[in-house]
């Protein structure tokens, strides 16, 4: 069923990228999508990227890191989390890398980062409404590869 509804997800971009084509042929202004049809393959595969709204926002935490972050902020009891007690849960994530992945769920306004003035510097971190709303979504997803884990995770010969 996941399968079906990325290919479905697949589908609807490529038809928002050719609803822009014939919007900006019949609007006055001038839109960046309706020069497509003259630029080469590899920019009209960039744009139609570029102006599919579902793959820029899957691609603001389906790296390997984001979706444990957001799952361990939502899951504290607390809401909140310093970096060190993330870190702790996350053993084989480099300080570098979950640095890394915090400032982007961050720039993605999904986690907010809260610096306190004091020394040493504290800093906690909490979902923001946007990332509260998100994790249903994650936790059907984490439920789905529970119930599936088998299915998916076997050797292939």
């Amino acid at each position: 069923m996941l399968f079906g509804n990325l290919v479905t997800f697949g589908y609807f971009c490529d038809k928002l990228a050719v609803m822009a084509d014939i919007k900006a042929e019949h609007s006055k202004q001038r839109d960046p999508l309706s020069s497509l049809k003259w630029a080469s393959r590899e920019e009209r595969t960039r744009s139609e990227y570029l102006a599919c709204p579902i793959r820029q926002v899957i691609s603001r935490f389906g790296d390997k890191w984001s979706l444990l972050v957001l799952f361990l902020l939502d899951r504290n009891n607390t809401g909140v989390l310093r970096f060190n007690e993330i870190r702790r849960f996350m053993t084989d994530c480099s300080q570098k890398m979950l640095s890394q992945t915090l400032k982007n769920l961050e720039q993605s306004h999904l986690v907010h980062r809260e610096v306190f003035p004091e020394v040493p510097p504290r800093v906690e971190y909490s979902l923001t409404e946007t990332g509260r709303s998100l994790m249903p979504a994650i936790t059907a997803l984490i439920d789905w590869g529970k119930e599936h884990f088998n299915d998916v995770v076997t050797d292939r010969q």
